[in-house]
């Protein structure tokens, strides 16, 4: 949904006063691709597994069952945290392939069977039941 003229303005002031207090920070949140910030979030957790899984060896080889239930715990969280970070990613690349080219062939089939409205995430659902909320369309 495209943004009126004044949220726009809104918008542009806030990143040119971003862009005046912190230049770096700016520069980050300025990616038109959002795939950039899970691609880091993906690498950053692959980071954290291989320091989870030095930790487990570490642990075994010194005997210190401590650190290597610490380096356990540190790959768990961060397998979860890339593998949700991946399927961010894909469903920003598939959301914006498909709604070039229209809606994705699976879902749409899927859709037509269910005879019902399009249904998104939970957090696009509540965004539109907000959009229409303010718009007064309860």
């Amino acid at each position: 949904m495209p943004l009126s003229e004044h949220e726009q303005r809104q918008l542009e002031q806030i990143e040119q006063g971003l862009y005046r207090e912190d230049r770096r920070l700016a520069r980050l949140v300025r990616s038109s691709d959002p795939r950039v910030h899970y691609r880091r979030r993906v690498v950053e957790a692959l980071v954290g597994l291989l320091v989870g899984a030095a930790m487990i060896a570490v642990g075994i080889a010194l005997t210190v069952i401590g650190l290597a239930v610490a380096g356990f715990v540190i790959m768990l969280l961060c397998g979860i945290w890339a593998l949700n970070s991946w399927r961010q990613m894909a469903t920003v690349a598939v959301g914006s392939s498909g709604a070039q080219r229209g809606t994705a062939g699976k879902s749409r089939s899927r859709r037509s069977r269910r005879g019902g409205a399009p249904r998104g995430t939970f957090g696009e659902r509540l965004d539109e039941r907000w959009r229409r909320r303010q718009e007064g369309d309860l």
